[in-house]
């Protein structure tokens, strides 16, 4: 993308994850890393994108990549999971927004950040007016 800044990748962070769960006699490495939170595999399920490649646990092709975002002039929609094209279109409405990319595989429960970084086109705004939301109206 255009706006693309202060990348910042956590293949080194994954690597040694990897390499720590596939130690011969560290069964408890396996049971902290295979630990996707049930809603975390619930939206990957539901709005993840597929990944490229397998997951490198299990090695099979469930794995998916989430793109949340967030930033104060996103108001109430940060923390929210948004599409690679939604993202293009976002970087030209907000000035500023932070991207974290995270691979959930939902047959074996790894999940770890891969990527983060920055999008907007740098001019600053007020957040959006918040909107009354299902939650608000039926508690």
């Amino acid at each position: 993308m255009w706006s693309q800044r202060e990348v910042i990748d956590y293949a080194l962070q994954r690597r040694n994850s990897l390499a720590a769960l596939r130690r011969p006699g560290r069964r408890i490495a396996r049971l902290e890393a295979l630990d996707a939170d049930p809603m975390l595999l619930r939206a990957a399920k539901h709005h993840g994108e597929p990944a490229e490649v397998p997951c490198p646990v299990c090695d099979k092709p469930e794995l998916m990549n989430m793109n949340y975002v967030f930033g104060d002039q996103l108001g109430q929609y940060s923390g929210r999971i948004k599409r690679t094209p939604e993202l293009a279109e976002m970087s030209h409405e907000f000035g500023e927004f932070k991207v974290v990319v995270v691979e959930v595989c939902l047959a074996c429960s790894w999940n770890h950040m891969i990527l983060s970084y920055l999008l907007g086109d740098g001019i600053k705004r007020k957040p959006p007016r918040r909107q009354q939301t299902v939650e608000d109206i039926y508690g």
